[in-house]
């Protein structure tokens, strides 16, 4: 599923990005930012390591709380993240951010739940949420965020696929 075989030949990583972080530390210019972004902005993305959020959005360090994981997902624990993001760090407005091309769009999350119970005993008490479409799953993760008591702001929620081909931005209306 990964396009790698678990018998790949593997380097860790850790010493290399160890070096690469005295390279930045000696040029280090942030120890004066907020810890509440300045532009009062949280952004739910996909995890995928195609996707440079920052950078997509042509935001810097300080401007924006980013939230990531598998799926870019409106799980609980996202919707925590939210909910310190507004009321502790003032953010006021959600962007959502799917991709095309996603790892989730090609997981049957019946087929893992049954493989992870044969493999290790329990199936995982967490749901994929894998998904078909990014564009639905995008409109469905703005309803679940329209609905949740914990939010306090929700008036600028908007949703977004990045089309990892050209690197646009799609955006998606809510009201479909």
């Amino acid at each position: 599923m990964t396009g790698h075989s678990e018998h790949d030949a593997f380097e860790p990583n850790a010493d290399e990005l160890l070096v690469n972080n005295a390279a930045y530390a000696e040029d280090f210019a942030g120890e004066d930012l907020f810890v509440s972004p300045v532009r009062r902005l949280a952004v739910v993305a996909c995890m995928d390591s195609r996707m440079a959020a920052f950078r997509i959005l042509g935001l810097a360090n300080g401007d924006a709380h980013i939230i990531r994981n598998a799926g870019g997902i409106i799980t609980d624990d996202v919707i925590r993240s939210l909910c310190l993001s507004q009321r502790f760090m003032g953010t006021r407005e959600i962007i959502l951010m799917h991709h095309t091309d996603c790892g989730l769009q090609m997981i049957s999350e019946p087929e893992l739940r049954e493989e992870l119970q044969q493999e290790v005993g329990v199936k995982p008490w967490w749901s994929v949420e894998a998904f078909d479409d990014p564009y639905a799953d995008i409109r469905q993760s703005i309803q679940r965020l329209k609905m949740t008591p914990f939010l306090v702001y929700k008036n600028h929620i908007r949703g977004f696929v990045y089309d990892v081909e050209t690197g646009l931005l799609n955006e998606v209306d809510s009201r479909d």
